[in-house]
């Protein structure tokens, strides 16, 4: 599989469970622009047989490199970035982790029974492709996980696929800053990801990021049918270095905030 074999496929999953940013990219193209993706972004458990290097793969065999690694305290993940070593054109890669030891023994034990009945021949997959590997999700189960961190509710329900995708503003023709995207956005009646101000990051950082709150999309747990949040849609602007070319990493501090894109309020009825 070619890196754009492996974008376009993990474009067509992604817009189906999250539409808007299919309705996004439309806007932006129907203005006169050709949309780049920035980076895309997965989640995983720090288990062995699924972690960060496992969902990497495909993209290695690729020719992508890993260029950082970043710890989030507050959120207890962490997280590395791949680019590709000749291609610059190459969206970036995203991967973080639960770290599950500074969680509950409840916490531990769900995510290794969700790991432990994935069938073997699929952990030697390419994992990125694969959605939810573990049989049908208890609501009761989901909430627990919640109740800890949000991440591992979503991935519980989501499971191995692309986060999100983000646009390179940098390379759209009709705006110029990630204040003009935004307005643009809110204009087409999209909600912003507000955690931390709109716009998390500084151009003194050399990053700037805001992103659309996640799609919903209705999920069948064994007790009932339940609207959940899917995926969302980034938008990345990047700022020279002292020496010319654009920043090229991430801001931890600015992705703790973007991760809560897909937080859920549960409403019992």
């Amino acid at each position: 599989m070619t890196t754009t074999e492996i974008f376009n496929n993990l474009w067509n999953e992604y817009t189906e469970r999250t539409p808007s940013a299919q309705k996004i990219k439309d806007l932006f193209t129907n203005k006169g622009n050709t949309v780049y993706n920035d980076h895309v972004a997965f989640r995983t458990f720090d288990d062995a047989r699924v972690n960060i290097d496992v969902l990497a793969r495909p993209f290695i065999t690729v020719g992508y490199i890993e260029c950082g690694e970043y710890t989030f305290e507050a959120k207890k993940l962490y997280a590395k970035h791949f680019e590709h070593a000749t291609d610059k054109n190459a969206p970036r890669v995203f991967i973080s982790q639960l770290k599950t030891v500074e969680f509950s023994y409840e916490l531990q034990a769900a995510v290794k029974n969700m790991i432990d009945s994935i069938p073997t021949e699929e952990l030697e997959s390419d994992l990125v492709f694969k959605g939810r590997l573990w049989s049908q999700p208890s609501y009761e189960v989901y909430k627990q996980l919640q109740a800890e961190t949000e991440y591992a509710a979503w991935l519980y329900v989501n499971g191995f696929c692309a986060n999100h995708f983000t646009v390179d503003v940098n390379k759209l023709d009709t705006f110029n800053s990630l204040q003009e995207v935004n307005e643009f956005l809110k204009e087409n009646g999209f909600k912003m990801n507000t955690s931390g101000g709109e716009i998390k990051g500084t151009p003194a950082q050399l990053l700037e990021q805001s992103s659309v709150l996640a799609d919903k999309i209705p999920v069948k747990f064994a007790e009932a049918t339940k609207e959940i949040t899917s995926c969302y849609y980034e938008f990345a602007f990047r700022h020279a270095m002292t020496n010319g070319e654009l920043y090229s990493g991430f801001i931890a501090g600015s992705a703790d905030k973007i991760f809560e894109s897909t937080d859920m309020v549960l409403q019992e009825n």
